[in-house]
């Protein structure tokens, strides 16, 4: 079950669930999608950019990028539409990250991966230096 929350944009007392704004917010939120996608959707506007559509159907741009975010407008169909990289607030289409954010958490990633398989080497070379085992030789003339 939910828990008792504030609505982000009104302060009303709501359960939160699914939802993350009340009933009320939640459908005036439907409205202004219903407002956006009307505009984008006439054959002059699809190139429109996230400043024009706020403009022209008067619904906060925090909200365009949040239907882009939640995959309700496909910036395949409007390619002007972006929303923001969660790591460095790049301009992107789709996925959390931008690909540079995305290709510096790869090469972090496979440093963390190389400095460990050396520490592991490096271990194993320790290991077989301490276990040499000597023996002697006798001659037995």
């Amino acid at each position: 079950m939910g828990e008792v929350a504030n609505c982000p944009r009104c302060n009303a007392i709501f359960m939160k669930g699914a939802a993350t704004v009340c009933p009320e917010c939640q459908k005036q939120e439907e409205k202004d999608f219903q407002t956006v996608y009307v505009f984008l959707r006439k054959k002059q506007n699809r190139t429109a950019n996230v400043k024009e559509i706020e403009y022209h159907t008067g619904v906060e741009e925090k909200l365009i990028r949040k239907f882009v975010a939640e995959k309700r407008l496909h910036p395949a169909q409007f390619p002007n539409l972006m929303y923001h990289c969660d790591r460095c607030g790049a301009g992107i289409q789709e996925g959390r990250l931008c690909d540079s954010c995305t290709e510096e958490i790869e090469g972090g990633l496979e440093k963390v991966e190389r400095d460990k398989e050396f520490e592991k080497r490096k271990e194993d070379l320790e290991r077989l230096k301490s276990n040499k085992t000597y023996y002697s030789v006798r001659n037995n003339r």
